[in-house]
């Protein structure tokens, strides 16, 4: 049997950790966390990361791996994904990789394209702009510079648009001249499932989730990594919110409200970006049995 990478995605609170850990009972496998939050071992009510109990029902890679002080980019979880499964496939036939974040299942599925080094003062300037004058004037620089990202990235997700004009001050080049869209070939054959929840059973799901959170303490952790919140991994939602209410500008019922807001709003960015993916097979709630994920396994095998 070929080696075989089941990626389980979807957006945020649809129940993919529950999918992950069931099948990777069923192939008595591994599974790798493609969250770009959960990575940090000072996030984790924040960030849902897996329960204790769902840790020790399957053994988790890239859940607490790294910390919110070192620089880990997509392109090292590409080079440290890689070659964990390199490892991996040696013990195992089917590996699991579940997450929500589509950049990085896409740069350990696909490769990442080779996009220049920008410089330092550079982004420094940007961030700068930013700070004084707000995310519109950098929005309307990036619509000249590089009107065909400008029209697929979140705008309003201020590092990407640093990014990208930072690639473009430094080259004189847009930035989506570097992404050439190249699929780099794997030794490993690759079934992508998404999880998908009518929008108002996701939205409730979120909103439940959130409650939740601030149950577990979410508050009392947002408020340990005040110190640190200048760090890019806590510009994040649930964070970012609680940060505003420490801050006196806003009240906890406020704050909370906001917290479930932008996460449906992520939501939505979530699934945009999963619905331009062709090879996604989406599967409604009612499919989400075992059984019927694992004879589609099969059949694709």
């Amino acid at each position: 049997m070929s080696h075989q990478l089941i990626v389980i995605t979807g957006p945020t609170a649809s129940g993919k950790t529950a999918v992950a850990i069931r099948l990777a009972q069923h192939y008595k496998t591994v599974i790798l966390s493609a969250d770009s939050r959960q990575f940090y071992r000072e996030m984790s009510i924040g960030t849902a990361k897996p329960t204790r109990l769902e840790l020790d029902a399957a053994k988790h890679y890239f859940i607490d791996s790294h910390s919110i002080t070192e620089n880990f980019s997509v392109g090292d979880f590409e080079k440290q994904g890689l070659a964990l499964l390199d490892k991996l496939f040696q013990n195992h036939d089917v590996v699991i990789l579940v997450g929500g974040s589509g950049l990085y299942i896409k740069a350990l599925c696909e490769g990442f394209d080779d996009i220049p080094q920008a410089d330092a003062v550079i982004r420094e300037q940007l961030n700068n702009e930013f700070t004084e004058k707000g995310i519109t004037t950098l929005q309307e620089e990036l619509k000249t510079a590089d009107p065909a990202y400008y029209n697929e990235v979140d705008l309003s997700n201020p590092q990407r648009i640093i990014r990208a004009l930072e690639v473009y001050r430094s080259t004189g080049e847009p930035f989506s001249s570097f992404r050439k869209s190249t699929i780099n070939k794997r030794p490993f054959k690759i079934l992508k499932i998404g999880l998908d929840l009518p929008r108002e059973v996701l939205y409730d799901r979120i909103n439940q989730r959130v409650d939740d959170m601030i149950k577990q303490g979410l508050a009392n952790e947002v408020a340990g990594l005040i110190p640190h919140r200048d760090l890019n991994a806590l510009n994040t939602v649930g964070y970012s919110e609680l940060f505003d209410y420490f801050d006196g500008k806003i009240d906890l019922t406020k704050a909370v409200e906001l917290i479930k807001q932008n996460t449906r709003h992520f939501a939505k960015r979530q699934m945009t970006w999963f619905r331009k993916d062709q090879t996604i097979h989406w599967l409604q709630p009612n499919d989400i049995q075992p059984e019927t994920i694992i004879g589609l396994l099969d059949k694709a095998q």
